[in-house]
């Protein structure tokens, strides 16, 4: 027994059904009434917006997220450089230095 490749089975038509769900609406069909039509094109539209309003929330989510993100780490990199007082205290003990070292014609 073989396994059949995805081009077997993408060649083949879809078996007709008994259900009334399954079958599929030729709409190229000369036989559909403009009533039919209208029905179709109408379900296409609102299916297209249900899934465009998916898409823009989902959009707009991402977006808050990101937004978050950016600003969480632009307020602890201010935090972070407002807590450093490595240079404060580098000047400090330069200060400490030229007050306590030996007093010299080059001071």
């Amino acid at each position: 027994m073989h396994a059949p490749f995805i081009s077997d089975m993408a060649d083949k038509t879809p078996q007709e059904s008994g259900a009334r769900f399954a079958t599929r609406i030729d709409i190229s069909k000369p036989g559909l009434t403009r009533e039919q039509m209208y029905f179709i094109r109408h379900i296409e539209v609102e299916q297209l917006k249900k899934k465009t309003q998916m898409l823009r929330t989902r959009n707009v989510v991402t977006g808050l997220a990101i937004g978050a993100m950016v600003v969480g780490i632009y307020g602890y990199t201010f935090y972070s450089v407002s807590q450093e007082k490595i240079m404060d205290e580098m000047d400090e003990e330069a200060k400490r230095a030229r007050l306590q070292g030996p007093k010299t014609g080059a001071n």
